[in-house]
This record gives structure tokens, sequence and C-alpha cells, in this order.
């Protein structure tokens, strides 16, 4: 049994309202501030600024092969393109397939973006129940997986998704891995030279776990943020625990960077009721060192 690691996070960055959905691109840490509305960077020493605002409250962030970025607009379910000259264009429609605001995505090599979604309406749903729990079918609703090819045109590349979130592409492009946040699993696919998805199956079943943003290292094991709790995780295929990064409050991104690759940058806040994180600014950006770098996208 893989004798189990763990360490504490050190800060990196404060003042945020939620963040969410890092990337490491061209040396620097890339992410979205739901209620901010920006995308913003960060270098290793933490000097950060402000990319491009973003109306719709920015989610996931991607890049074209060309070097356009990509990034999904929560509220009207879009995905915008950020031109040379500065101008955000729409690039991808995700209505009427998402029901629920937009959510993480991962740009493929090719330049195909699988987009997730909610849904249905989270905050209620929580709010009704009286608080945060893995939920037992047949639950609140699932949503498909969208893909918006390079052309704009939008596919639904996977059906009853449980809270589709963040999601990984092996260094080969063969192979994705998806978090089902309210499945407490991550959930894999065989990717096809056009971008289907087949051969899904249980990557790892992490019932304890509400599975959010995740990173791919380069032993293939995936970093798990964990939704309900302060603290980062990697996993082997099959559910088996290797490290734990325990966080100053609950965790719901990740990213591997740095110029190794071995920093792992954690997003965290108090909570990601919308309501409380837009009054307040207190989520944050943590980091600490690992031994194995970042592999694969994003």
């Amino acid at each position: 049994m893989t004798e189990l690691v763990a360490q504490e996070a050190g800060p990196f960055i404060e003042g945020l309202h939620f963040g969410e959905c890092p990337r490491w691109h061209e040396d620097r840490l890339w992410y979205a501030d739901f209620h901010s509305g920006t995308v913003s960077s960060a270098g290793a020493d933490g000097d950060s600024r402000v990319e491009v605002e973003v109306p719709g409250d920015p989610a996931g962030i991607g890049w074209l092969p060309d070097g356009r970025l990509l990034v999904v607009a929560r509220r009207p379910r879009t995905v915008l393109r950020l031109e040379a000259d500065g101008r955000l264009v729409e690039h991808g429609d995700l209505n009427p397939m998402a029901a629920f605001h937009g959510n993480d995505m991962v740009v493929d090599a090719a330049g195909r973006a699988y987009v997730g979604n909610f849904g249905f309406d989270l905050d209620r749903f929580i709010e009704e129940k009286g608080g945060v729990a893995l939920v037992e079918p047949p639950g609140p609703p699932t949503t498909p997986l969208i893909r918006i090819d390079p052309d704009g045109t939008a596919h639904v590349a996977a059906e009853d998704m449980a809270f589709p979130n963040g999601t990984v592409i092996s260094p080969d492009g063969r192979t994705m891995i998806i978090a089902e946040t309210l499945a407490g699993r991550l959930t894999a696919f065989d990717v096809g030279d056009d971008g289907t998805l087949t051969g899904r199956r249980t990557w790892a079943s992490l019932t304890w776990c509400a599975p959010d943003g995740i990173c791919l290292d380069a032993e293939g094991r995936v970093w798990v943020s964990n939704a309900i709790s302060p603290e980062c995780l990697l996993v082997e295929e099959g559910g088996g625990i290797v490290s734990r990064v325990a966080t100053s409050q609950t965790c719901f991104a990740c990213m591997l960077g740095g110029s190794d690759r071995r920093t792992l940058y954690m997003m965290t806040a108090p909570t990601s009721t919308e309501s409380v994180a837009m009054a307040s600014r207190s989520a944050r950006i943590e980091q600490a060192r690992v031994e194995v770098g970042g592999a694969g996208l994003p």
C-alpha cells in the first residue's frame, strides 16, 4: 500500500471573490475570478495583473492552437474568444444543451473545447438540502458535457454527467478524465481522432469527496480539489490516495505550474455560495511544492 504523504499549503495570492479554473500558460498562472468578471495572471513571485474583463462571469479558460484565449462566460452559457485586437467575440454557444451556468473547460491540441455546466441551480439545491453532500440517485438533474469544435459548432460529447467539472487530457491526447462532482467519481473516456468520446468508465470512485477542479501529473495520477473539505488529494487510478495537501479553507480547483511544473496552486474559499462570495474577498490562491510535475492538458 502506498504511504500517504501529507503537507500544508502556503499563501500565494489573497483578496479574490471566488477564484477558479487555474491554468499554467507562458510562465504565468492564469485564473478566473467569477464575481470580479476578470481573467488574471500571476508570475511565480505573485505579481498579478488583469488580462481581460469578461461579461457574464468568467469560468473555464484555454487556448486555441494559434494562441487565442477561450473563456467560458458562465451566465449567458457561451464560450468567448479573445482576438488579437482585444475584442471578445462569441466562439460557441452552450445553449440550449446547458440548462444552467457554464463551468470548467479543457481545450485539446486540435482546439476542441470540452465544456461542463451546472445543469441546475446548485445554490438553491444546497439551500433546500441544508448543506453540501454527495447526492444519491436520483438526485438533481444530470447534464451533458458539451464539445465546441474550432469552427464554433456545438455537440453533445457525453450524456448524463453528474455535474461535469474539472477535466484533463493525457499527454498523448487519447484519454480524458473528468470530475463528476455530485457522483463522487473521476470518469475516463477514450478520445477519438475526431474528438468523440467512447469507452466511458470509472477511473476512481471517491464517494467521500466532491471532486471539483483537477490536474494531471507526469506519472498519470490526478490532483483532486475536494469541494467539501480543505484539501487537495493526489489520486491513483482505482482511487488510492498518494498525497494530501491541507489548505486553509475549502479547495475548489488546482493546477501544477512553475518552471518545473512542481508547484501545486490551489484555489480556496470559505464557500462557493454566490451571494456570500460576491459580498466578500475571502478567496485565496495557495501553493505547495510537490515531487512530480504536471503533464497533459490543461
